[in-house]
């Protein structure tokens, strides 16, 4: 439906006066940390989102007010955001940069440049799996088309024809820096040009223009014609952020100058020369609007602060209501699978059940995944569900987050863990926070996995584990299976909740074989495996170190050292109240770790069972970690990096003797 005149003067008009409002509001301290207003930039937010349903969705950057307020989101939960209160649309947690409001379609803004375009890109992604006819929109600045972010969106959404609409509101400085002195094409249209997207230049503080090229752009989205770049060249009237000096990189002139092409009067001008509508009108609207405005303060600042109480909430998802899922019982029938058979086994039976399940990754289509992670199902499910990337991690796991916020459950398969920490700022800004800034509104279920570990000469970047690493943030579950029984289980829960996971597989396990059982399960995570019960020490391992391990066991047996291993199988959660329960039991404690010591899992452990079980110990606890160094290619060197069974079998015995 076409937007009248009238709606598009009272959103530009509802956004000048809330942004206004905020400004005041800031000299006062109502307003605790930044303030970004879109003050000039009215046309484009009121254009654009007047063609939008409550179900498209619309991700946006750090200036986000007038995105949110051209969504519908109320100027009461606005300015209650910017206030701190509880009632604000984040409930307080976000402040200026951080809006969320799913319910309406606003999935979120960001004080992180660019990462928006990839969330946009995987709503339509959404909608392309699930048929909806949704479209996804991101709004962004001109800063963000020098960010490798842009390339990939533009790219992915390209040729894959992603029903997008990507708003590049180029007012002309990235904060403070002049989008002319960065920019080898200073054309943003052109820019997307090249990557085969229709694309348009137009005057950012005409409404009507961007109104109609708008709602060209959502009918092509929806009828499956693929995105468009919409560049809409305007200029923002206030400093970058409210009590920012504004006249060390633009001029003052400048500034009034481009206020005599206020958007708003603008419109105003055209209704009336028209004799659209009269002065009575907008006077009315004007009214009305001011009135909305001050009541929205008035609300807001009436409001209270959120309790100290609510400050941790919503980091996980809510465990999901039913029956306990365990692992059957040990008369279970079972079979003889691979570890990587397993996992296959697990994602073939979710992608059966689960149409909204699909794979992103390199060479996991056709061909199967490196280590044959997705064999056969690209025969099934074809290219929609098994979908080849460019090499593009950080592009196709900001895609993942995007889908998983509007309804999809991505898998992504990137190999080799090195190769994800392209794509870090994705996982820990992005995707690891979504839930908690949005008041668990928003579910996270991306699944994220891919190799680790030290073999087969394969040097420093094939090598990584970085559990350590991603187990230090909240958000994240974590998890490092050893047998191919525990990867299927852990793969399936891992598939079937609401957190993202990162899935982790030693690459020399693959082949490993195990007893697997034939009915159904799964394996809650934040709960050990004991893999060999004993009375003399703990030894607490992971991945291939529980195999390395198990084999010192058996020749410490017959020397009379009788050693209970654990396998934590998730670091997060780690479940530190088993191994206390097994340390009260032996009093020494063991922790074998291929990764390095320094500030890793076994500090974690250590430190835990220290401050804990300290009453426990009858020997100090040690640990056996690789060593702190890149990892070499020659195999010399690489043995001499990691924890083998002679070394493990003799740390045993010396902290027996201690």
């Amino acid at each position: 439906m076409t937007p009248s005149p009238h709606q598009l003067y009272r959103t530009m008009l509802v956004i000048r006066t809330v942004e206004e409002r905020l400004a005041k509001s800031h000299q006062r301290g109502l307003i605790h940390g930044a303030c970004h207003t879109y003050v000039g930039q009215e046309a484009i937010a009121t254009a654009v989102c007047a063609h939008l349903t409550r179900d498209d969705a619309v991700f946006s950057t750090h200036r986000g007010h007038g995105h949110a307020l051209a969504k519908g989101m109320e100027p009461s939960q606005l300015i209650a955001e910017l206030y701190g209160r509880e009632t604000g649309c984040s409930r307080g947690r976000g402040g200026s940069m951080h809006l969320f409001a799913p319910e309406i379609g606003m999935m979120g803004t960001s004080g992180i440049v660019a990462p928006c375009i990839l969330q946009a890109a995987g709503a339509g992604y959404s909608s392309l799996i699930m048929k909806t006819g949704h479209v996804g929109v991101a709004f962004f600045g001109d800063g963000a088309v020098n960010n490798g972010a842009f390339h990939e969106g533009l790219n992915m959404a390209s040729i894959w024809k992603l029903p997008v609409l990507f708003v590049c509101e180029n007012n002309q400085f990235a904060t403070e820096v002049p989008f002319s002195a960065v920019s080898g094409n200073p054309s943003v249209a052109a820019r997307g040009a090249a990557y085969g997207i229709k694309s348009i230049e137009l005057d950012g503080n005409d409404v009507l223009a961007i109104e109609a090229a708008a709602g060209e752009a959502v009918k092509r989205a929806r009828n499956g014609e693929g995105p468009t770049l919409l560049e809409c060249k305007t200029y923002r009237t206030r400093a970058h952020a409210e009590g920012m000096g504004d006249f060390t990189y633009r001029t003052r002139e400048d500034v009034e100058q481009w206020k005599t092409r206020c958007p708003i009067a603008r419109l105003k001008k055209h209704l009336l020369d028209r004799k659209l509508v009269s002065e009575t009108e907008l006077s009315g609207i004007e009214q009305e609007v001011a009135a909305l405005t001050e009541a929205a303060h008035e609300f807001a600042e009436k409001s209270a602060y959120p309790t100290a109480e609510s400050a941790t909430a919503h980091v996980y998802a809510a465990p999901r209501i039913g029956e306990p899922r365990d692992v059957p019982s040990a008369k279970a029938n079972t079979r003889e699978l691979t570890f990587m058979k397993a996992t296959l086994e697990a994602l073939a039976e979710e992608m059966a059940s689960n149409p909204k399940i699909f794979v992103v990754g390199e060479g996991i289509g056709l061909r199967g995944g490196n280590f044959a992670t997705t064999s056969g199902l690209f025969q099934l499910y074809g290219p929609e569900r098994l979908r080849d990337t460019p090499i593009c991690e950080r592009g196709f796991v900001g895609l993942a987050g995007g889908a998983a916020m509007t309804g999809t459950r991505p898998v992504v398969d990137f190999m080799f863990a090195d190769f994800v920490l392209d794509s870090v700022g994705e996982i820990i800004n992005q995707i690891a926070k979504m839930q908690y800034m949005s008041s668990g509104r928003l579910k996270m279920p991306v699944l994220l996995r891919g190799c680790i570990g030290i073999g087969h000469c394969a040097a420093t970047h094939h090598s990584g584990s970085y559990y350590s690493m991603y187990a230090h943030f909240p958000g994240l579950r974590v998890v490092v299976p050893s047998s191919p029984r525990d990867a299927k289980g852990l793969l399936k829960t891992a598939l079937t909740c609401d957190d993202p996971v990162l899935f982790l597989e030693h690459r020399e396990l693959m082949t490993v074989k195990g007893p697997v059982p034939e009915e159904e399960y799964f394996i809650d995570f934040g709960k050990v495996a004991v893999v060999r019960e004993g009375g003399d020490i703990t030894v607490v391992a992971l991945a291939l170190m529980v195999h390395k391990t198990l084999e010192a066991c058996e020749s410490l047996a017959r020397e009379g050292i009788d050693v209970e291993l654990i396998d934590p199988r998730t670091v997060s959660p780690l479940d530190t109240d088993s191994i206390l329960r097994s340390v009260a039991k032996t009093g020494r404690l063991l922790i074998v770790d291929e990764d390095f010591a320094h500030c890793g899992v076994s500090a974690e452990i250590a430190a835990q069972l220290a401050d804990r079980g300290f009453d426990e110990l009858d020997a100090p606890i040690r640990r056996l970690n690789g060593k702190f160094s890149p990892t070499p290619y020659s195999p010399t060197l690489e043995a001499a990096v990691v924890p083998n069974v002679e070394t493990i079998t003799q740390a045993i015995r010396d902290l027996c003797a201690e």
